[in-house]
């Protein structure tokens, strides 16, 4: 992911699994067995010069069925290790931090009202594709942001690269940056 030049192997690698996970896989081909044709033979087996053919659901006919094709079953999920999950956040937030995106606040009081979380957004220069980390999602929290364009509101122990490195402004709250400072295990 290159995003304001920002590139690292391990943030590229954390949000290339962030967005295979979201993949959902759902493509199906027919099968020979599963093809809508005639089971006759097309043409008799000896005599007519031809070469010989049981079906015409064949793979190498046209209108036959796909011979390797997709099942819907299919998992692209990609395994990531915790140390490398936590690399890759860390170089998200310090890009993040050194180019002036990262504010951190001492708490919301969110009572469920929109214009609230609005005026505060607007108040610290955060009203452009927003990711507010808090401590946990309220109700109110959800309520409150829910209507706001390119606002997303995400618990601590979620935040992930893919929403760092595309979020223009990244607010912390201060019980949100203790839970991720922790998890990180760093300063």
């Amino acid at each position: 992911m290159k995003k304001e030049g920002i590139t690292t192997e391990d943030t590229d690698v954390e949000a290339r699994a962030m967005r295979a996970a979201r993949r959902s896989g759902s493509a199906n081909s027919k099968t020979k067995a599963e093809v809508d044709l005639s089971g006759a033979k097309p043409w008799r087996q000896k005599g007519t010069g031809r070469a010989r053919f049981g079906s015409s659901r064949n793979p190498i006919w046209t209108g036959g069925g796909v011979a390797f094709g997709p099942t819907g079953n299919e998992n692209y999920k990609k395994q990531l290790n915790v140390k490398a999950k936590r690399q890759a956040i860390r170089q998200a937030l310090t890009a993040a931090t050194a180019a002036n995106k990262v504010a951190v606040i001492e708490d919301i009081k969110a009572s469920g009202k929109t214009t609230e979380l609005a005026k505060l957004l607007t108040k610290i220069e955060a009203t452009r594709n927003v990711l507010l980390v808090v401590g946990d999602k309220t109700p109110e929290m959800i309520r409150a942001s829910r209507n706001l364009a390119n606002t997303k509101v995400v618990a601590a122990k979620y935040v992930n690269v893919y929403d760092v490195l595309n979020a223009d402004s990244v607010v912390f709250t201060n019980a949100a940056l203790a839970a991720v400072t922790e998890w990180l295990g760093g300063n």
